[in-house]
């Protein structure tokens, strides 16, 4: 009969492949329960819709992400949301450039209001484009939409980034709703951090001086957009920079006259022929929805941005893009502003 011998060798290489194959069901079932979600972050994606850079659309945002455009990362601490969006791809039919952006499902008047936050960081803009162009390098970050009548925007928060700057600038634009022909509407634009919109090259390859209170790529902050009564009401915090609070009426115009029109929109739309104004009762009855994203201001057409044929992934390549990561963002009812 012969007699198996067991070795201490051979006992500690059948005990470690016992262990391995115990093991091998383990990160399976960690990735699975790693596996997060847009909604998983934040949580009101089943009161949105969405629009991507591609020109997919989706209702349905619960466990919902496209790896190309929306999706979670996490940078080691946290978890953000992220939307990217090239500088061409399909965009919406009134609009030459491209979004990954939320659109609130629900309407409201100004006059019962809404309020929507966002905590974020952008990670990228353009990096080609003409400086001459108030739209390069730039990227909305929230808006207010209108449903009826011209469909213009009470509100758009850009981050735009000159080429070659560390900082950039946080501002915020109002749309006129024109009194009569919308061929003559435009932007008065208000800097919160940085410039507003009108700061532009002295060429199209020279940038205007780096702002000195900017706000860095990959810099985080805060805004909160709180229309109540008719009111709208915008603060805007971040850490190391002073925090900046706005009111505006948007139910009566501060542009109803020729003599009301800034001069930075003199100045800025002189040459389209821009000379409108809006009508009194400014936004007064129209319905609204807010809309949260990267909305990509950079395009081949208005802002001589490289676009390479439209292929995606050669503009995520060359830098031809926009990405917004968000951390934290709320919707919902208006609330009373703090007196």
């Amino acid at each position: 009969m012969k007699k198996i011998v067991f070795t201490a060798l051979s006992l500690i290489v059948m005990f470690a492949c016992k262990d391995n194959s115990e093991k091998t069901s383990e990160p399976d079932t960690q990735m699975e329960q790693a596996t997060k979600y847009p909604s998983d972050v934040i949580p009101f994606m089943e009161e949105c819709k969405i629009l991507l850079g591609d020109g997919t659309r989706s209702e349905a945002l619960v466990n919902y992400e496209n790896k190309d455009f929306f999706y979670v990362t996490n940078d080691g601490q946290t978890d953000w949301v992220v939307y990217k969006t090239p500088n061409s791809g399909i965009t919406s039919p009134n609009s030459s450039n491209t979004r990954s952006e939320l659109g609130q499902k629900k309407r409201w008047i100004p006059e019962d209001g809404g309020k929507l936050t966002g905590t974020l960081k952008v990670q990228h803009v353009s990096t080609t484009g003409d400086a001459n162009f108030p739209s390069s390098y730039s990227v909305v970050i929230g808006q207010i939409h209108s449903d009826e009548g011209h469909e213009n925007e009470p509100l758009k928060i850009y981050y735009k980034k000159f080429p070659g700057h560390q900082k950039g600038s946080v501002f915020w634009n109002y749309e006129i709703n024109t009194k009569g022909d919308n061929s003559g509407r435009w932007d008065h634009s208000t800097a919160v951090w940085g410039y507003d919109f009108s700061v532009v090259g002295t060429s199209p390859d020279t940038s205007p001086d780096e702002p000195e209170d900017g706000i860095e790529l990959g810099e985080e902050f805060s805004y909160e957009v709180n229309v109540h009564e008719g009111i709208m009401y915008l603060t805007f915090t971040s850490t190391g920079h002073e925090t900046i609070r706005f009111t505006k009426n948007l139910l009566k115009s501060d542009f109803a006259k020729k003599s009301d029109i800034p001069q930075q929109v003199l100045e800025l739309y002189a040459s389209r022929g821009r000379d409108g104004v809006e009508r009194e009762n400014a936004y007064t009855g129209e319905l609204q929805f807010f809309k949260q994203g990267a909305y990509n201001q950079a395009n081949g057409k208005s802002t001589n941005s490289k676009t390479y044929d439209g292929d995606i992934t050669m503009q995520y390549k060359n830098g031809s893009y926009a990405e917004v990561w968000f951390k934290e963002a709320t919707v919902g009812e208006s609330e009373a502003p703090d007196q």
